[in-house]
């Protein structure tokens, strides 16, 4: 149980820091209106905040350095698109499983700037760490929304 709680306060922690504080990704130059803020970064697991632009476009892309990872929107009118399904609207707090080496991108709809955050499982992660990560997600979707 402590596990849970102390990965849930971790994450929460990482979900409201200022994106500003942060660097962008591994310096890497941003997408345009799309900038990935790396926020955590394990062996096993890694969280990313990613803030969009009003109207701007994450092109379709995967990660297959990963089992899965998660997109929770945190705020923005988000529209996510995974594999080769059709969009869907992805309101705020809502937890979307993307397994890895699956292609999604997403686009903020809105006319204010949108935010996400990715939670990246990695190959060769703990159980504990997929526990955590469950555990993040199973509260996300009983979290009555704001």
């Amino acid at each position: 149980m402590w596990r849970y709680a102390s990965g849930l306060t971790l994450i929460a922690g990482l979900c409201c820091m200022p994106a500003t504080a942060q660097a962008p990704d591994n310096g890497k130059k941003a997408d345009q209106g799309y900038t990935p803020v790396r926020l955590w970064e394990r062996p096993d697991v890694r969280a990313t905040r990613v803030e969009i632009k009003a109207g701007a476009i994450r092109a379709v892309h995967q990660h297959d350095d990963v089992k899965f990872h998660l997109f929770i929107p945190l705020m923005g009118t988000l529209q996510l698109t995974i594999g080769s399904d059709k969009p869907v609207d992805a309101p705020i707090g809502q937890a979307f499983y993307i397994k890895g080496g699956t292609p999604h991108g997403f686009r903020n709809l809105g006319s204010t700037p949108g935010a996400a955050m990715e939670i990246f499982v990695k190959d060769g992660a703990s159980t504990a760490s997929l526990d955590a990560v469950g555990a993040l997600a199973a509260g996300l979707r009983t979290s009555p929304p704001r």
